[in-house]
């Protein structure tokens, strides 16, 4: 136990340093700002080569400055006292003193891999390991692992319990809280894993995968910013609710290049919140979807027109039902994107058409090419055209499948008439509430299968065009900053990225893997997640092949973590005690910490369930200092909210059961797990999943007769 006084004198001790560093912080910020100015008189010496170091010299301290007004609450936050008797900090970023001396180590550098990966068991020279908490540039306190004590001098101060147990029973944030400062030895490895290839980190609840897959973000931005920020960086996340829990993470680590996306949002122009459920999602996301889809990409338009009628130069010309149905598949080969040969098709009615004219022998007619500009002249012609033969998005696609006559007749022999009724019956609500997640990448498939309608060549638009004929004086910095910004200007459907990573990816669908690989076809892929908390009910053999071909033969990192870091010992009891029913071998990570308080078990009847809610939430408020999340049945969300509406408040969300996937709460209140477990046949894995959010409290309430 670590008296008051010497506590204080420890955060003392820290607070110096740490002030010192702001310090410098602050000249630094100051020079910056100076070499940024003084760069522009580099221009007076007049030539071309002065103009260039000019534009560099100002560029890279408009750079620094940025960077050096980015970082600040919680600058330092970590220090190693090592066996050679040297003291290093470790910060947010890399500063050095007057004379070049390190006052502080940028977490991503080498120097720092051993406040990570030091243990008492191989301390890698380190004698003591400190972590401090600051609030803004005051320090608030430290914590203390000895791990060499035979090398530890006389008289070294050790604090508190252990850096890392003692940051995890504090309260959460709403946001994903930073653990730069707590990432351990076998996360450390995951996150500082080569660059190329696959690196697969496994693990189960609370063993801080998704701060390994920030973090390993923020160190491949550190490591090769040409690269990784060049191309970017695409981080994937279950749902709408984790991206926005973990968004303040990498701008927090000093990074915000990376593109955040969940999956039913990575397809320009939707983001869809609404789950199926999970009959209906294996469904859509088995790979026999395909093959449904290539079927209805090749169908006529609905209520497109089926015959053609022209009245030319005093004859008809006529095109029935079964010759546009022939035009069109000629036109539209195996393989052949509909958009793209929409020309074809129309050349196929005017040959259809002129052949017609010649047998006809009509009066006065003119060369094939004047006959197709009379017709291409003619308001009704152009009109059948476009009818027969749209520019199609895939939406619309999307809702033919809505129809369903077309969904049988596109499904019939590759799904089971059970498939094809349950297919049609959730499809009945696409167009009052549109796509669902897993009709995101059923969307994106088709835009594969459909191809895009060219598009004319665009000018660049000259950002130095004032009127014709005039254009601004621009320097070459001008120039060059504004090339730069092009550079970084991505298409809306970006697809040449460097890095994709893949959170939770024991839930993507075989369908969604496809839809990842096209954006990945270039890059290096950190995938993180747990079998034992898949949702993914379908087969399993159609999961595997889709995620072996989306990440290609790239050499494999694996990396398993092994100790549960978030839920007390108390809590994850409960949970592996469920897992344990459909998994009884599984290897369960270890729960390390216990707070002494066992999770609240309620049983209520029905009419007295919405009471015991607002109560248990309203104790678990009083309880805990930081979050709580009230997880909910996912068809009861809404009408679970709308009881704790006087409640509302930052400090507490609801969430369904899947929408609580790869979060964490400091206390939960779980309604109605018996639902929750019969809600699929993943609805033991499910319920796993949401026993294992809490750190520090957990009630559950279920309604009985």
């Amino acid at each position: 136990m670590t008296d008051a006084t010497t506590l204080q004198q420890e955060i003392a001790a820290e607070q110096q340093h740490v002030d010192r560093v702001y310090a410098r912080l602050d000249q630094l910020r100051l020079e910056a700002a100076r070499a940024e100015k003084d760069s522009y008189r580099q221009a007076r010496v007049g030539n071309f080569s002065a103009l260039v170091e000019r534009d560099a010299m100002v560029f890279h301290a408009a750079r620094r400055r940025h960077v050096l007004d980015a970082e600040h609450e919680g600058l330092v936050f970590g220090r190693l006292d090592l066996r050679e008797g040297a003291v290093l900090h470790v910060g947010r970023l890399g500063v050095r003193g007057e004379k070049a001396e390190p006052l502080l180590i940028d977490w991503r550098a080498p120097a720092a891999a051993a406040f990570y990966q030091a243990t008492a068991a191989e301390p890698r020279g380190v004698v003591r390991r400190r972590m401090i908490q600051s609030s803004g540039e005051r320090v608030t306190g430290v914590e203390d692992d000895l791990l060499d004590p035979d090398a530890a001098p006389s008289g070294m101060r050790v604090i508190g319990d252990g850096a890392l147990l003692a940051a995890l029973s504090r309260a959460k944030g709403r946001g994903m809280r930073d653990i730069v400062s707590t990432i351990q030895r076998e996360q450390d490895e995951a996150i500082r894993s080569p660059a190329a290839g696959v690196t697969v980190v496994s693990g189960g609840p609370g063993t801080g995968k998704t701060a390994v897959a920030l973090h390993r973000a923020a160190y491949l931005l550190y490591s090769d910013r040409n690269r990784f920020a060049g191309g970017g960086i695409l981080v994937v996340g279950p749902s709408g609710v984790f991206v926005e829990y973990i968004a303040s993470v990498l701008p927090s680590l000093g990074e915000d290049a990376a593109t955040l996306h969940s999956l039913g949002s990575l397809v320009p122009g939707f983001e869809a919140t609404r789950p199926d459920p999970a009959d209906i999602a294996a469904i859509k996301g088995s790979l026999r979807m395909r093959r449904v889809l290539e079927r209805a990409v090749r169908d006529a338009v609905p209520d497109a027109p089926t015959e053609l009628r022209l009245l030319y130069r005093g004859q008809l010309l006529r095109l029935g039902p079964a010759e546009l149905d022939a035009i069109r598949e000629r036109a539209l080969p195996r393989g052949a994107r509909r958009n793209e040969v929409r020309r074809a098709g129309f050349d196929g009615i005017f040959r259809a058409l002129w052949a017609q004219a010649r047998g006809l022998r009509a009066t006065g007619l003119p060369t094939q090419p004047e006959f197709e500009d009379e017709l291409s002249e003619r308001g009704d012609f152009r009109d059948f055209l476009r009818a027969w033969w749209p520019r199609l998005h895939p939406r619309h696609v999307l809702g033919w499948l809505a129809r369903p006559e077309r969904l049988r007749a596109y499904a019939e022999g590759i799904l089971s008439n059970a498939e094809i009724r349950a297919l049609s019956a959730a499809y009945r609500s696409l167009a009052t509430q549109g796509p669902t997640i897993a009709d995101v990448a059923i969307l994106d498939e088709l835009d594969e299968l459909m191809g895009r309608p060219r598009k004319p060549a665009s000018r660049t638009r000259d950002p130095f065009h004032v009127r014709d004929g005039i254009r601004e004086v621009t320097t070459f910095a001008d120039r060059e900053r504004a090339a730069r910004g092009a550079a970084v200007q991505r298409p809306e459907d970006y697809r040449e990225y460097a890095h994709v990573m893949v959170d939770e990816e024991q839930d993507v669908s075989p369908m969604q893997w496809r839809m990842l690989g096209r954006r990945g076809s270039f890059a290096s892929w950190t995938v993180v997640g747990d079998p034992a908390q898949t949702a993914w009910t379908g087969n399993p053999g159609e999961l595997a092949q889709a995620r072996d071909k989306a990440l290609g033969r790239r050499r494999r990192h694996e990396y398993a973590l092994t100790t549960n870091y978030r839920n007390s010992a108390e809590i994850f009891a409960v949970a592996a005690a469920v897992i344990r029913e459909v998994h009884p071998d599984l290897p369960l990570p270890t729960a390390v910490r216990s707070t002494g308080v066992a999770p609240v078990e309620l049983r209520v009847t029905p009419t007295g369930l919405p009471a015991a809610v607002r109560d248990a939430t309203a104790a678990m408020l009083a309880e805990v200092a930081g979050t709580v999340g009230v997880i909910t049945p996912v068809p009861r969300r809404d009408e679970i909210a709308g009881w704790l509406a006087e409640l509302a408040g930052p400090r507490l969300q609801v969430v369904t059961s899947l929408q609580a996937k790869g979060m964490e709460y400091d206390g939960v209140v779980l309604v109605a797990p018996t639902e929750i477990r019969a809600d699929s046949s993943a609805g033991v894995r499910t319920l796993y999943v949401a026993l294992s959010r809490a750190t520090q409290r957990l009630t559950t309430i279920d309604a009985t007769m």
